[in-house]
């Protein structure tokens, strides 16, 4: 399930991305947001973030 709300997600918090190579075949990335890149409230496609560990997607899940 996409994560479309900004309000939703908040750095440090654990979450399963996808990255834009990985769109196709819906490979997971798991991580910790370190920065929100979306700055509208909402985004139909997911909200984009940074991951600590440099690597860039759209939130498909929050894992806590």
């Amino acid at each position: 399930m996409t994560v479309q709300n900004r309000d939703d997600i908040h750095p440090g918090q654990r979450v399963a991305i996808v990255q834009k190579h990985h769109q196709a075949s819906g490979k997971l990335t798991e991580g910790v947001v370190a920065d929100i890149l979306t700055s509208s409230p909402t985004h139909p496609r997911g909200i984009k973030v940074r991951l600590y560990s440099g690597e860039v997607g759209r939130v498909r899940e929050i894992l806590e």
